[in-house]
């Protein structure tokens, strides 16, 4: 089957009026054959700037090459040497602004479906069983991560692979962090992925002890007492941001982080009813992020009408243009430019709309995004009776006293000597949204994995 080599091979979807009904995966993935055609289009770069845009590093050109051939299982262990997550990173990484921003093929066309071929390496080696990886002899070293998401698997992973005897303690009850309480299933199933890749994680030698918080049931020093050589901090960015408006304490205005994670820890229809008070009413989601698309598309699949409001104009939205598109096609609408001063409450003390006032760009902020100024005198009322806060989230304050002894800057995040992730406490390490605030998955990957080799070093330098 012959292809145009500057275009990529199209990717099978639900159509939008189906899955706006359903929370099944949006994309199917590809079959062997479009994989094997997809690879094809990789020119094999010598300098291979794909691997320089991930923040993992993982081996982009060498499992393609792979993949070009056939060879699925050999295209799998290529990943598995420098990612715990590929079926992960295939569905949520932001591959136009990271490897696929980098691909050559982009100059001409479409960059290479680098994303999608993770996906379909990671989808077969789920489905086959692969065992990719061998863990190096046991090292008698003992060390403890904080943290069950993305940054701190990637540093267990990593250190289990060297030979460490590692323990996960997480605060909740299930390991995954965001990826299991923040992304909803129909862009990251959490079963056949999220559950499967953790694991793989302990199928090396890592244990989870969930229902464990730092700082509640345990604290650095007790770990330390416990015989741990090391500890990884990645304990993410938990704390909810609200606006500060006039109204935000009516009923019907809730946080994303409570509303995903209402709807994604069970069935809809939880004690306080986050989620069933958006069925078939009209609600408002504050923001222009990923979460505001998680959060408004899962809106809409539980029957609510969804307008989306940002200050800022299409061209600034921060989202991954596929979630705009998708949010668009499933009937979302955008109020683009406008911004929230006040929530309009009933005399029962339910939203019965959102004061907002039009806005225009000027120059550019710290971000490099032109900043948004109010119109006066342009305010106009929506509407609605729901809002949801989707301004991403911060580091949670309480987070000081569960790391006593380190230094937190004034936003609670933990400060690091350097890339490594050293902390201003020798043998303790920290990266992921706890030192960025909420960055992405690959970008906590990233941190965890360069940790998790500062802490071999450490651990040799003992010796």
């Amino acid at each position: 089957m012959a292809i145009d080599k500057t275009k990529r091979v199209p990717v099978h979807e639900q159509s939008p009026d189906v899955r706006a009904h359903n929370f099944k995966e949006v994309r199917q993935g590809y079959t062997l054959e479009e994989a094997m055609l997809e690879a094809s289009r990789c020119l094999g770069c010598k300098k291979p700037l794909c691997k320089e845009g991930c923040p993992n590093r993982n081996n982009i050109p060498e499992f393609i090459a792979e993949l070009k051939i056939g060879n699925v299982e050999g295209a799998y262990k290529y990943l598995a040497e420098r990612t715990s997550l590929p079926g992960v990173c295939g569905r949520v990484c932001d591959q136009p602004h990271q490897c696929e921003g980098k691909c050559v093929r982009g100059v001409k066309g479409d960059p290479v479906s680098i994303g999608m071929l993770e996906r379909f390496v990671a989808d077969m080696a789920s489905k086959e069983g692969y065992d990719a990886v061998e863990t190096a002899a046991p090292n008698g070293h003992k060390v403890a991560v904080v943290g069950a998401g993305p940054a701190g698997l990637a540093c267990a992973y990593n250190l289990a692979l060297d030979g460490c005897d590692v323990t996960i303690y997480e605060a909740q009850h299930e390991a995954g962090g965001v990826l299991r309480y923040g992304i909803p299933e129909y862009r990251l199933p959490k079963e056949t992925v999220v559950a499967y890749e953790v694991r793989n994680v302990t199928r090396i030698g890592v244990k989870i002890v969930t229902d464990c918080p730092i700082g509640k049931s345990l604290t650095i020093d007790d770990l330390f007492a416990q015989g741990f050589e090391a500890v990884f901090l990645g304990v993410g960015a938990w704390s909810p941001k609200y606006m500060g408006v006039p109204g935000e304490d009516a009923e019907g205005v809730f946080t994303s982080d409570k509303f995903l994670s209402t709807y994604l820890f069970g069935d809809v229809a939880n004690d306080d009813g986050v989620p069933n008070c958006v069925a078939n009413r009209r609600v408002v989601v504050v923001g222009g992020g990923n979460v505001a698309m998680d959060v408004a598309r899962t809106a809409v699949r539980l029957g609510a009408k969804v307008q989306i409001v940002y200050r800022r104009g299409e061209a600034e939205l921060p989202a991954r243009l596929d979630e705009i598109e998708h949010a668009k096609e499933e009937g979302v609408t955008f109020n683009l430019l406008t911004n929230p001063t006040k929530i309009l409450k009933n005399d029962d003390g339910f939203v019965r709309g959102v004061e907002l006032v039009r806005m225009e760009l000027g120059e550019p902020d710290e971000s490099g995004r032109r900043r948004p100024h109010a119109i006066e005198g342009s305010n106009f009322v929506l509407e609605c009776d729901a809002v949801i806060m989707a301004l991403g989230t911060g580091v949670d304050p309480n987070i000081a006293e569960a790391t006593r002894g380190l230094e937190i800057d004034d936003r609670n995040r933990i400060i690091i000597r350097n890339e490594d992730g050293l902390t201003s406490r020798e043998g303790v390490y920290a990266g992921g949204d706890d030192v960025t605030g909420p960055e992405t998955v690959v970008l906590a990957m990233g941190a965890g994995r360069r940790s998790a080799k500062a802490i071999m070093e450490y651990l040799k330098s003992k010796e």
